[in-house]
């Protein structure tokens, strides 16, 4: 049976000083994983990083970059690469603001674009060649289900995360001689500060109270309910190790049955 151990691995996740980014990082690091995590605010990555498990003698560390920068990104991720190896990437960053994509003004594209696929391409490439000398490596973006049906009202998320999905594809075409898998998990409806955004303004949008938003959105979930950062970062550590090794270009939902395709 292949290993779910992640000691000695390294692990740079994005976007993970809260929500899935940091449910990811306390996954992996409960498996053994040193995590390095990469957000733009110091404070809240320097709290974030206490809160993982290094009972395994894991060292956890961090990087600051803003992903609405990918040339700093990029900047800061290459001085990394230079003396550490990156066994495990999360590309993971918070969405494009909602809105119907007729009304989307072109820098709502560029900028998402820039945040998103830009972002998730400079580290990918910048990470690789270590993965390619370990023989070792798993990226693992976190998009949406909208790659699977496209979701009402969130039409800049919709088209940018579409082309990441597509990216991803590609780059799992490309790297998977080099015992390095590319997949995407595609979180539903997830209690964070998104979805609390989302909600808000479902509610201002409609006039219907929080409550009653909150029980329409889970009743289009089989689950019937929302799903927890937890939950998607347990796909998320999976994929990240040795038994998911076989599993490669995939998009996966995990979103308690709510989206309509198989």
């Amino acid at each position: 049976m292949l290993s779910l151990d992640l000691t000695g691995k390294t692990a740079l996740v994005g976007g993970s000083t809260q929500g899935i980014g940091l449910a990811s990082a306390q996954a992996m690091a409960s498996m053994g994983a040193n995590c390095v995590l990469i957000s733009r605010n110091e404070e809240k990555l320097k709290a974030a990083v206490q809160t993982l498990p290094a009972d395994k003698g894991q060292q956890h560390s961090y990087l600051v970059a803003d992903y609405a920068n990918p040339e700093q990104v990029g900047a800061v991720v290459g001085d990394f690469v230079k003396t550490n190896t990156v066994h495990i990437l999360v590309n993971n960053s918070g969405g494009p603001a909602g809105g119907p994509v007729m009304k989307a003004q072109p820098d709502e594209f560029i900028n998402a674009f820039r945040q998103h696929l830009l972002c998730n391409h400079i580290i990918t490439t910048l990470v690789a060649d270590g993965m390619k000398q370990a023989g070792y490596g798993r990226v693992i973006n976190i998009i949406s289900t909208s790659v699977k049906i496209p979701l009402k009202d969130l039409g800049v998320s919709n088209t940018i995360r579409g082309a990441v999905a597509s990216w991803a594809k590609t780059m799992a075409n490309e790297l998977g001689q080099f015992g390095i898998t590319v997949n995407n998990v595609l979180p539903g409806a997830t209690s964070t500060e998104r979805l609390d955004t989302i909600l808000n303004n479902k509610s201002v949008k409609t006039g219907k109270s929080r409550a009653e938003v909150e029980h329409e959105m889970m009743e289009e979930v089989p689950a019937r309910r929302f799903g927890k950062p937890e939950e998607i970062a347990s796909m998320v550590a999976f994929l990240a190790t040795p038994a998911a090794a076989y599993v490669n270009g995939t998009s996966i939902p995990v979103d308690g049955g709510r989206t309509g395709s198989i």
